[in-house]
């Protein structure tokens, strides 16, 4: 399959979790091994091969835009979220104008992956005639600053996502990364909405799919796991200080 050309990278949040440090720096541009955490996420998009990125704003975003000017590695346009920040789902209604008709990855700025490139292995199982949404999900296990109880599990030999529903804790973590057509977004609510709304009505019709992959990931939603993000991109020898 056709891997897509275009990403959406959601950089849009507060990042209260990080404290001091988001006071006057939107969260994106916070730096893990010497490099933003958004460069990073653009790394992965120029390696799968995508040529355009849409970037979402609202905190703090003129910072973003002024950082993003001096990168020329792909074209970048931005999705301003103004007056109300829109959440995941209400945030790529809004720039689904500028992504497109053909199905486009997303990418959140806030995870670090130091396995394999996410975007790549989700264009390697993507399959329209079957799929509206391909999840990129990491086992809980190789999950590095994570608290939270999962968020999947995965039934049919591995590639159909299963809520966690009333478990305790799930197997599977969705990453940040996915796949989805635009077609997904038919009828859609107007405004702020998780993604989630959109994962449960594809679930309900069996065109959710998820691959699960190696770790290992880093939940970058505190200082500490800002530093524990540090610690794993620099063992794993990835572009860092001067990058």
């Amino acid at each position: 399959m056709t891997a897509p050309k275009t990403a959406m990278v959601l950089a849009a949040g507060f990042g209260t979790r990080m404290g001091a440090l988001t006071a006057d720096t939107p969260k994106p541009l916070l730096r893990s091994h010497g490099r933003t955490l958004l460069d990073l996420a653009l790394d992965h998009c120029v390696t799968a091969g995508v040529v355009r990125a849409v970037v979402n704003l609202h905190y703090l975003g003129d910072q973003i835009r002024t950082h993003l000017a001096e990168r020329t590695d792909l074209e970048i346009a931005f999705s301003d979220e103004q007056p109300q920040i829109l959440e995941t789902g209400g945030g790529i209604v809004h720039a689904l104008p500028q992504l497109g008709a053909d199905p486009f990855f997303v990418l959140n700025s806030d995870a670090v992956f130091a396995g394999p490139n996410p975007l790549e292995a989700l264009a390697e199982a993507w399959d329209p005639t079957c799929m509206d949404a391909l999840l990129h999900l990491v086992p809980k296990t190789e999950a590095l600053a994570y608290t939270r109880a999962g968020d999947f599990f995965l039934t049919q030999n591995g590639t159909a996502p299963r809520r966690r529903g009333s478990a305790a804790e799930a197997d599977y973590i969705y990453s940040g990364a996915q796949i989805v057509t635009p077609e997904a977004f038919e009828n859609a609510p107007a405004g702020a909405f998780s993604m989630n709304l959109i994962w449960d009505r594809l679930l309900a019709e069996a065109r959710l799919s998820a691959i699960a992959a190696p770790g290992p990931w880093v939940d970058v939603g505190t200082p500490e796991g800002l530093d524990l993000a540090s610690q794993v991109l620099a063992a794993d020898n990835l572009p860092g200080e001067g990058a």
